[in-house]
């Protein structure tokens, strides 16, 4: 499993727009599939978005589809996550996560237990 690295994260009014960043310490992302998650304060953490880095395959939580979108950066070993129209309750801390899964490469992965390694997440707040 590879250890990740979130940043992009900060304070913005409501119908502003953030791009959280996701690197890989040390080593390439391989054949991952990575996702993006949030938690809130009392909140349980929840999928946002998934992309598959074979094929690009991506998969949004009905919350930002629309609003949000995933992509990857091959020759900066990075994905991105550009969150556009930001809500208050948008308002959480932001995770990376990377799942060596096979079938999360081709269906897409929402469950926290099918990724292995994880950021330390960015803080996204959402003033309204």
């Amino acid at each position: 499993q590879v250890p990740l690295v979130e940043s992009g994260g900060g304070l913005v009014q409501a119908g502003g727009s953030l791009n959280l960043s996701c690197a890989a310490s040390g080593r390439t992302f391989g054949r991952d599939t990575v996702g993006w998650f949030r938690q809130a304060p009392g909140e349980e953490r929840e999928f946002v978005a998934t992309i598959s880095w074979i094929g690009g395959i991506t998969q949004y939580a009905d919350s930002t589809k629309g609003r949000f979108t995933v992509s990857m950066d091959n020759a900066n070993n990075a994905v991105y996550l550009q969150m556009n129209s930001l809500k208050p309750e948008d308002t959480a801390v932001y995770y990376c996560a990377a799942s060596s899964y096979e079938h999360c490469s081709v269906y897409g992965c929402h469950l926290l237990r099918e990724y292995g390694s994880w950021g330390q997440g960015t803080q996204v707040t959402v003033s309204s």
